[in-house]
């Protein structure tokens, strides 16, 4: 599965490495490309170890606002 999530608060090269190390701890995430541009992640993922919700939740829990 793909999607695209908003993240509002990605200014910074560090915190394009915030999210990606902690996308990288999850299992079932596949690949992910964040553009710091866009200020989104897009997340190729297997729905059978991982769900979008769990997802955000680790973003969310970095202290970034998902939109």
């Amino acid at each position: 599965m793909k999607s695209i999530i908003k993240v509002y608060q990605i200014n910074k090269q560090e915190n394009v490495i915030d999210i990606h190390d902690a996308l990288a701890k999850i299992e079932g995430i596949i690949a992910c490309e964040i553009s710091l541009e866009k200020k989104e992640i897009q997340v190729i993922y297997n729905e059978s170890f991982v769900n979008l919700e769990v997802i955000i939740e680790n973003i969310e829990n970095l202290g970034y606002i998902v939109t």
